[in-house]
């Protein structure tokens, strides 16, 4: 009994390429420790994109997006700040945040994000609106291998996971790119559309290590 045990624990722990069309992540519980880690095809960035659909009911600040480097634990972080309604982007060492959302609780919500490096331009699409273009500061960190993770928010590189920051609910279609979607590709994500699949993050081949309980379901948006 012991053996099967731990078998089944290598198991939920071992890293998996899988085809996730149709299915999505579960957060069913509030924890500082599960969560799903991603491993992208690339390690370094200059453009960023990242495209994901979520469905929560927490009223509470919760993390949607983490990726950290040895030096910045918010190297490229998507996090949704409950008390004043809005939306943070961060990147690198710096920040800009969208308000007045219609972020609503139980409701399917489809995010992209776009960063340019070189101009520090970053742009927010929420549910196939387009919101202003802002302005960070494009100042770099020092290269590093980048850990990205579904479910928790990174204090460290990898680690330190704080409860009151982490994401219950559902999470599917995650898709990163290292350059710019363009608007026309965004707006067939959001209408769930043939569209381009990441070429750092592809949904319908990732590469992924869940640790402890994240359950992987079918997902049902629509009923026909």
């Amino acid at each position: 009994m012991q053996f099967v045990v731990c078998l089944m624990i290598l198991i939920s722990n071992a890293a998996a390429i899988e085809d996730l069309s149709g299915k999505m992540f579960v957060f069913p519980q509030q924890t500082n420790t599960a969560h799903v880690k991603l491993t992208p095809s690339k390690m370094s960035f200059t453009t960023i994109t990242v495209c994901h659909r979520s469905f929560t009911d927490l009223k509470r600040e919760h993390v949607l997006f983490s990726m950290a480097i040895p030096s910045n634990a918010n190297e490229f972080a998507i996090i949704y700040k409950f008390a004043t309604n809005e939306m943070q982007p961060h990147m690198k060492t710096d920040k800009t945040s969208y308000g007045g959302l219609d972020y609503k609780i139980s409701t399917w919500h489809s995010i992209c994000t776009t960063w340019d490096s070189t101009s520090g331009i970053v742009q927010l699409w929420f549910n196939g609106q387009q919101l202003t273009k802002k302005y960070v500061n494009p100042e770099s960190t020092p290269p590093g291998t980048p850990i990205i993770i579904l479910g928790q928010e990174q204090d460290n590189h990898g680690g330190d996971f704080d409860t009151s920051q982490s994401f219950v609910g559902m999470m599917t279609d995650v898709h990163m790119y290292d350059y710019v979607l363009s608007s026309c590709e965004i707006q067939k994500y959001m209408s769930e559309l043939s569209f381009t699949p990441g070429n750092v993050l592809n949904w319908a081949a990732l590469d992924f290590q869940i640790r402890d309980r994240v359950l992987i379901e079918n997902k049902q948006l629509y009923c026909q």
